[in-house]
Order: structure tokens, then C-alpha cells, then sequence
């Protein structure tokens, strides 16, 4: 088992402030892994310290968290996020002494109240491609109302729209996607909803719609990362229209 650690440190005779990371590398760095897992760190909520990644190549990176993950060091970074790097880059880990402002939480994503709420049902039968998504959007259990509005929102029901990122066709499916559903052609109307649909499905089954709507815009691996809808304005904005849109 790895392990997460804040500002823990210890003082040796001489007073200096050693971090337990860096006795580790110091007193057993080939054992390092295996002596990782034996420790578990208390974090102080109220401390904000970090590390301070020191590299074989003398380079350094100041981090909010180190952990041991195997025979790879895992820092978390200030701004958010996680990367990883082989033990045999890695010197030692110096405690910084200087906190930093942990981050704030983010707000949890409100809709707007629409007035009327919703979309009917009749109005959406003059959409575009309404019939095909009907189609889809009942094969697989999922609300019409919704897959129009992540359509509208993703490529306005332009059938040929490409994203900078290489997402393709009315639901923007990125390559990964359009792979693992199969999908020969991403600008074919029909089988670009079907895959669409049948991944909002798939999100939905893991998370309310809130979180399926923030995983189909931002990634799934993004949003477990931040234990909810992340922090990006165009995510939250994107998860707020169409909630609003479809009167949730």
C-alpha cells in the first residue's frame, strides 16, 4: 500500500528537519518500495505544507503530496492533478517548510430554474435527426430530452463538426470513444447518436446525471480525480446549460 503525506517530518539531533520520505531513501532506497507500504501518515487539515521533489538531475519541483505506488513515486501537483515518475529518478523528498493556500472546494453545480421546465416532447419531433435519436435514445432507456441537449450543446446538430481535440460528428465522439463502441464512421449521423447515446448510458449507470454529463464533457478519469464535477468553467458551464435545458 502506498501512502499520501503533507507536512510530517522528524528532527534529528543536529535539529534539522528531515522528512520521513527521505529517511526512507536515505537508510534503505532499494527496500524503498516495500518499506512504503508498512507506514501509514497522519495529515493535518489545518497544515498546507509540501514537498519538495529533488531529481537525480538536480532538478527540482515543489508538490502538495508524495505517495510510493510500486517501484514509481506518485506526486499529487498543486494545481490539481497527479504524475508519476520511476523511484530510480528520484534523490529524495525534502519537506517544504513554506505552507501554500489549499484549494478551495468547488461549489457544487446548480441549475437554473427554466421556466417552463424542460423541453416537450412534441417540440422536439421538428429537431433535427429527431427520428434517430427517438430511436436511440429509447433503445437504450435514456430521456430524448437529454440527448438533444447534449447534441445541441456538443455540435449543434452539425453532423460534420470537428473539435480541435479530434472529437467528431453531432455527438463529438473523441477517437477513443468512437473505438470502443465500434464506430467506423464518426460523421454518420446514425451510428455517431447510437455510440453517443450508448456511452451517456454507460456514464449514467456510474453516476447521476450531474456527474454523467461533466464525465461525457470532461472524462471519466477527470471526474473521479476530483471527487465530483472539476473545477474547469467550461465543464461546469456545460453541465449547468443542459441540466437547465432539460429542466433539472
Amino acid at each position: 500500500m502506498g501512502f499520501t503525506r503533507g507536512a510530517v517530518g522528524n528532527r534529528g539531533m543536529t535539529g534539522e528537519r528531515t522528512s520521513l520520505v527521505q529517511l526512507l531513501f536515505r537508510l534503505a532506497p532499494a527496500a524503498f518500495p516495500l518499506l512504503a507500504g508498512a507506514f501509514c501518515l497522519l495529515a493535518v487539515p489545518s497544515l498546507a505544507f509540501a514537498d519538495i521533489v529533488v531529481f537525480t538531475t538536480g532538478r527540482t519541483m515543489s508538490v502538495a503530496a508524495t505517495r510510493i505506488d510500486g517501484d514509481r513515486v506518485t506526486v499529487t501537483l498543486r494545481e490539481g492533478g497527479e504524475a508519476s515518475f520511476p523511484t530510480g529518478l528520484v534523490a529524495r523528498v525534502d519537506p517544504d517548510e513554506v505552507p501554500y493556500p489549499a484549494p478551495a472546494a468547488p461549489a457544487p453545480v446548480e441549475a437554473a430554474p427554466v421556466t417552463p421546465p424542460g423541453v416537450p416532447d412534441t417540440a422536439l419531433a421538428s429537431r433535427p435527426f429527431a427520428d434517430i435519436i427517438a430511436t436511440a435514445a429509447a433503445a437504450h432507456g435514456v430521456d430524448a430530452r437529454i440527448v438533444h441537449a447534449v447534441i445541441e450543446a456538443e455540435s449543434n446538430y452539425q453532423p460534420r463538426a470537428r473539435s480541435r481535440k479530434g472529437a467528431k460528428g453531432l455527438m463529438q465522439l473523441m477517437p477513443a470513444t468512437a473505438r470502443q463502441y465500434a464506430v467506423r464512421d464518426p460523421y454518420d449521423p446514425r451510428t455517431n447518436v447510437e455510440a453517443g447515446v450508448r456511452h451517456l448510458k454507460d456514464l449514467l449507470s456510474r453516476f447521476d446525471l450531474g456527474l454523467a454529463l461533466a464525465a461525457y464533457n470532461a472524462g471519466e478519469a477527470t471526474v473521479r480525480r476530483y471527487g465530483g464535477v472539476p473545477p474547469f468553467a467550461e465543464t461546469r458551464s456545460y453541465v449547468a446549460r443542459i441540466l437547465q435545458r432539460v429542466g433539472r
